[in-house]
């Protein structure tokens, strides 16, 4: 599956688990602050990823759970250097540097973007 298949059927998933229109959907956008995903969302999204490209995503791979919640990875609001190099670990989709660069915690969902998505669902297709 190329690179512009799989942006096309992320951008379908995304339209039907959020009701968005399709041209809402670029790869820049994050799900929370541009689509309106709200926690709920995220399970739906998974579960239709799932679906729409036969594989199986285990609890919290694409999208860490609690990770936040861990007092030695965060501290006065913000993701510490340990914090990062998890986050690096956990989620090598995802456009950490970025955060690293303003790691305040509410900042954190701004990593969950259209282009995180495409690159889980690559990486897990050529791992596969």
């Amino acid at each position: 599956m190329s690179r512009d298949e799989i942006i096309e059927k992320v951008k379908e998933t995304l339209v039907d688990a959020l009701g968005v229109d399709d041209d809402e959907v670029t790869e820049a956008a994050t799900l929370v602050d541009d689509l309106g995903a709200e926690s709920i969302d995220f399970l739906d999204i998974v579960f239709r990823l799932e679906k729409n490209f036969s594989i199986k995503i285990p609890r919290g791979e694409l999208f860490p759970e609690n990770l936040t919640a861990d007092a030695s990875l965060v501290a006065d609001g913000q993701v510490t250097k340990d914090g990062i190099a998890a986050l690096r670990q956990k989620m090598p989709h995802a456009d950490v540097d970025a955060f690293a660069e303003d790691p305040r915690v509410e900042n954190i969902q701004g990593m969950f973007t259209v282009t995180m998505i495409v690159k889980f669902i690559e990486n897990k297709l050529n791992a596969g």
